[in-house]
């Protein structure tokens, strides 16, 4: 356990972000940077577990640290960081389709924002296995490889049927607007 907690305190005292805030904090409270983020940790646990707007706590932890990342990432020369947060937005867009549609289930079970967080945690975790990473590797990227064909087919047939509707509907409104200015015309 001694090997946790200081790998905990060499990533506390790290300067970055996080170490720094800590250092700031520690040197106007005088309260160890340790202490400071345990018990930031427990009470952030305790609110998603019993606080009001848990839900947007959550969404916030889930969205705000990954899109400051993602933007690091994107101006970065490094395409390595670009596929690792791409899979991360991969991971959270499916999460979040498949939770809007199970909603009315989850939020009846307790603790349920307290466990998504954890989850998005995991998955945005800067570790080898980490959930993005083993959720892509393997559910999606098989799933995708599997259909990624029929899908790109009927893609494509979507998009020829979208612009044949957006041909006619504007043959159709300009046969109608040429109507229109000769009955106007006409009546004059």
């Amino acid at each position: 356990m001694g090997s946790v907690q200081q790998r905990l305190e060499r990533f506390l005292n790290s300067p970055g972000p996080i170490g720094d805030l800590l250092g700031r904090l520690e040197a106007h409270t005088g309260v160890q940077r340790l202490y400071l983020a345990t018990g930031s940790v427990a009470f952030v646990g305790l609110y998603l577990m019993f606080g009001y707007g848990a839900s947007l706590l959550c969404n916030i932890i889930g969205f705000v640290y990954p899109a400051y990342v993602s933007v690091k990432a994107i101006e970065s020369s490094s395409k390595e960081d670009d596929t690792t947060w791409l899979t991360y937005w991969v991971v959270y867009g499916i999460f979040s389709i498949a939770e809007f549609f199970s909603d009315i289930f989850l939020y009846w079970f307790p603790f349920y924002y307290a466990g998504k967080c954890l989850f998005l945690v995991w998955c945005m975790a800067p570790v080898p296995w980490n959930g993005s990473q083993l959720i892509y590797h393997s559910i999606i990227r098989p799933l995708f490889l599997k259909h990624h064909h029929a899908v790109d087919n009927m893609m494509g047939d979507i998009g020829t049927k979208a612009l044949d509707a957006a041909s006619t509907v504007t043959r159709e409104g300009i046969k109608a607007s040429l109507n229109m200015a000769e009955l106007m015309q006409k009546a004059k």
